[in-house]
């Protein structure tokens, strides 16, 4: 028999400030090495090497071994929800330098959420898709007032998005292929910073990889942060009627 879920022993993890930057940088998705994650916390190896095990023990983090080095990566899109939700009520960090403004900025213009795009090009590519009947369901807006199961910074369950046939159409045009898995193929999270809609699921994960492969975004200043191309803003005003303002 068990009894109610320790939550503690997951606040304790997370509360740390060392190990919640860990997380912070892995929350692109992405895996990295001990000596990044290092790096990013600000801590040495071996200081981070505890940490690390601490987070893989607690079923955070999962680890891979390639030859001596190992990289990690954020357990599951439901700890990078967890992260998402808890970036939403904690409050900011003081930005007390012309580097932590720009990285803010990036931050809300382009990023990743766990392994799709958010910001304001996550938020602009979805109402694009759902301006021009690619996406069927909902209007891509968060009003908190009538959510029933959303919450800012966490998966959407109130509503079901669907591709259309012209949208089934539009991402094979655009090169989009959606990765086999038993997750949905559409999800969708409400955005921590503009409070909107932006795409989750197998479809998200494949218009992020796409995005990434054609060059029309890179990886910016943080390990989240992502700059939009000049190739890339040319795509997203022709095919989806996105400006991503400065």
């Amino acid at each position: 028999m068990t009894g109610d879920a320790d939550l503690s022993a997951v606040a304790e993890l997370i509360a740390d400030r060392a190990r919640s930057k860990i997380l912070l940088a892995l929350a692109s998705g992405r895996e990295l090495s001990a000596g990044v994650l290092a790096e990013e916390a600000g801590i040495s190896r071996s200081t981070a090497s505890a940490h690390l095990r601490k987070l893989t023990e607690g079923r955070l983090i999962a680890a891979r071994t390639d030859g001596r080095n190992r990289h990690f990566r954020i357990a599951g899109p439901e700890v990078a929800g967890v992260l998402e939700r808890l970036m939403e009520l904690a409050p900011p960090e003081p930005i007390t330098s012309l580097r932590g403004s720009t990285r803010a900025a990036q931050l809300r213009r382009a990023r990743t959420c766990y392994d799709h795009l958010a910001g304001r090009l996550g938020v602009g590519i979805m109402q694009g898709m759902l301006q021009r009947g690619y996406l069927i369901g909902g209007n891509g807006v968060f009003d908190p007032d009538d959510a029933v199961d959303d919450h800012p910074a966490a998966h959407g369950h109130d509503l079901d998005y669907r591709v259309t046939d012209d949208g089934e159409a539009f991402l094979r045009t655009v090169g989009v292929q959606i990765p086999d898995s038993r997750r949905p193929l559409v999800r969708y999270c409400i955005d921590w910073t503009e409070t909107r809609h932006h795409l989750a699921g197998r479809l998200g994960r494949g218009i992020r990889d796409r995005f990434l492969e054609a060059g029309w975004v890179q990886r910016g200043a943080t390990h989240r942060a992502l700059k939009v191309t000049a190739a890339g803003e040319t795509v997203l005003e022709r095919d989806f009627g996105l400006v991503l303002q400065s």
